[in-house]
């Protein structure tokens, strides 16, 4: 199934039911006055997240979604039914649009549900309108219109750290060693055209996004995916392959092109793995880490051909994630008390 990131659809919410003109018929007493009930509410329409990056895709020959029309009243001042209520089912990092009224709306946690159009009030049906001077009302109104717009969906992928890095970097590969995920490999550039992403222990999310090259930031090659996809991201996991004989100009590199993006980007916390140290002696290794440790000191190293190099990697991750998230509970939990 190929990935999809945006989305473009029609949505409907649903009309309120008719009001009825009716009258009440007892034995003994032909004529009780009215009966006629209010029609029911039309359905609202709801985005909802969830945790699958892949629903996108699933929706893109769908080009309308609706909600259901309420009932129109029924006898004995009974009201009609309500309109089923449409859901319809975003990955989390979603960002909605309503392009009619321009609200826009961000899915951040799993679960979220967000209304984004209202179904039409249902009518009155004649008991309303009964009074000392009208005992006989013949009026009813019909049910509202749903409101309706065409919105916009881009996708933001939210994971816990992003794996960065020139193409051919070893993400892919890395990304299946530490969480058993299935990402296409190969041993070319470009192998990961889409995002994949996979959980580490602890239920932390990894994105393994495509690789970026020299002015990606302009939307060269397949990097201007990344950069819109990391933006939420809490750590950066910048792989620099030991294949490469200027690992210092490889990370520069790929810096510049998240200082050029902006947004924050450079400001992430960032870790460095030196990948594929089974083709490098120990004296290579530890030049590659002098020459990088200007630059950032939370340098490790790793091969996905030794479990206990995956298994260092992954616990430190881990533990750097749950620190990073001790923080945010911290700050928010500091934020509240002010």
């Amino acid at each position: 199934m190929a990935f999809v990131d945006e989305l473009q659809f029609h949505a409907l919410a649903g009309k309120g039911g008719d009001g009825v003109v009716r009258w009440i018929h007892e034995k003994g007493k032909e004529y009780s006055g009215p009966g006629g009930g209010n029609g029911g509410r039309g359905g609202d329409v709801f985005v909802r997240s969830v945790r699958d990056i892949n629903v996108l895709a699933r929706h893109k020959s769908v080009k309308e979604f609706a909600a259901r029309d309420g009932e129109a009243g029924q006898n004995f001042n009974r009201q009609g039914g309500a309109g089923d209520d449409c859901y319809i089912d975003l990955p989390i990092g979603a960002i909605v649009t309503n392009l009619v009224t321009g609200r826009v709306i961000e899915l951040v946690e799993d679960g979220q549900l967000s209304k984004i159009l209202h179904g039409g009030r249902g009518g009155l049906g004649n008991q309303y309108f009964k009074a000392s001077t009208n005992i006989t009302p013949q009026e009813s109104t019909p049910g509202m219109a749903g409101e309706e717009a065409d919105f916009k969906v881009e996708l933001n992928l939210i994971a816990d750290a992003g794996l960065i890095g020139l193409p051919n970097a070893g993400k892919s590969s890395l990304l299946n060693a530490l969480t058993r995920a299935n990402a296409k490999v190969g041993a070319y550039a470009f192998t990961t055209l889409d995002p994949n992403l996979g959980a580490l222990p602890g239920g932390y999310i990894l994105a393994d996004i495509p690789g970026l090259i020299e002015g990606a930031a302009e939307g060269k090659g397949l990097g201007h995916k990344f950069l819109r996809h990391v933006k939420r991201t809490k750590i950066l996991l910048h792989l620099v392959s030991l294949e490469n004989e200027d690992v210092a100009a490889v990370y520069i590199g790929i810096r510049k092109e998240l200082e050029k993006y902006g947004d924050g980007l450079t400001d992430k916390k960032e870790v460095i793995a030196l990948t594929k140290t089974d083709l490098a002696d120990e004296a290579t290794i530890a030049k590659a880490r002098k020459a990088l440790s200007a630059y950032n000191k939370d340098i490790l190293d790793v091969t996905i051909l030794d479990d206990a190099s995956v298994k260092k990697l992954t616990d430190n991750l881990t533990q750097l994630l749950q620190k990073s998230k001790s923080t945010e509970v911290k700050t928010e939990e500091a934020a509240e008390q002010e």
